[in-house]
Order: structure tokens, then C-alpha cells, then sequence
């Protein structure tokens, strides 16, 4: 069963007791929230939730993968799918996919075991192959340590290759941003 609208609104909730500057950036997630449509189905539209992996390794660097699908350099992330019962869930599911990264390697970064370390809106252009239309990905990113060193073994039918970035060069300007505040 997929995260349930209850979910996602007490994390965002939870978010922006933290962040409460960013309320007005979440409209089109409130919108989703209020719908009938399952706010977490990759064709609800005009969005729907996705959910990234932000990893962070001993010597301060995020990882970041190219998918295909847009080429672009990003966290480790995607949809959700019927089992993922938190959002957190999908996140972990989405780096072992891409990553190679098993859930059992990772430890969620302190203080953010059940609160997303940063929330996004993006659009997505139409993908006619896929009978997509415009939309927007509003993306719930988790942070997590590598625990155990781990070699990243990719995906090669999404991920085209894998950086590790040290926190100042993040792809996300607002992940970079909150990665400079941690001690």
C-alpha cells in the first residue's frame, strides 16, 4: 500500500515546522493532497510525489547519478511504487535500484530519520513515449550516511553514471544550501 495521504501531509507538516518559508513553494502538493487522486501514482497530474536519496559519505560528499531519461545529474530517486509504505521507503528502494545501495548500508542523517531534509517542485516536460503529460515532480528528499563502505553498482537500464560531490558542488541549489548548514 502506498503512502497515505495522512503520511505525506504529517511529513510535510513536519517539514515545515522546520522550513516554514517554503509553505507557498508547496501549493501544487497541498493541491494533490486536497484531489481525489492518489497523490503518489506517476500519472496523477498535474503532480504527484517522488521521493530522492540524498547519501552522504565519511568525507562529506553526496552522491549523485545521470539517468538517462533526462541526462541530468541527481540524486539518486524516482517514483513510488504499491510497497513502499513511507515515503523514506521509496527513497531507500530508489537508491539500491539505481545505487546498488542496500537500505542495510545506510543510517538516516541524525534528526531526519522521520522529516525530509529538503522538499522540491520541478517540472517535467511531456513524454509523449510514455504517455506523459507537463507535470511536476514534487520531490520528498531523505538524508542518509553511508554506514558500511559499499561499492555503487548502477542500474545500467536507468543510470548512466554516478559522481560523488562534495557538499558546495550539490546539482540541487536548496540541498546545497542545507548541506552547508550541518556541523
Amino acid at each position: 500500500m502506498p503512502p497515505s495521504v495522512t503520511h505525506i501531509r504529517s511529513v510535510t507538516e513536519a517539514y515545515l515546522a522546520r522550513h516554514p518559508d517554503e509553505r507557498d513553494s508547496l501549493t501544487l502538493l497541498f493541491s494533490a493532497l486536497a484531489a481525489s487522486d492518489d497523490p503518489t501514482n506517476r500519472k496523477t497530474y498535474p503532480a504527484h510525489v517522488t521521493c530522492s536519496a540524498i547519501l552522504i559519505d565519511g568525507d562529506r560528499r553526496v552522491l549523485h547519478i545521470v539517468h538517462k531519461a533526462s541526462g541530468k545529474l541527481l540524486a539518486p530517486g524516482g517514483h513510488n511504487e504499491p510497497d513502499d509504505r513511507h515515503l523514506h521507503d521509496a527513497a531507500l528502494r530508489e537508491l539500491h535500484e539505481e545505487a546498488g545501495i542496500p537500505p542495510s548500508a545506510v543510517v538516516p542523517l541524525s534528526g531526519y530519520e522521520d522529516v525530509p531534509f529538503d522538499i522540491d517542485v520541478h517540472a517535467i516536460d511531456a513524454n509523449p513515449s510514455k504517455d506523459e503529460l507537463a507535470h511536476h515532480h514534487v520531490d520528498f528528499r531523505w538524508a542518509f550516511h553511508l554506514g558500511a563502505e559499499h561499492v555503487v553498482t548502477l542500474q545500467e537500464e536507468e543510470v548512466d553514471g554516478y559522481e560523488w560531490r562534495p557538499f558546495t558542488s550539490a546539482a540541487s541549489p536548496s540541498v546545497r544550501a542545507k548541506l552547508a548548514l550541518l556541523t
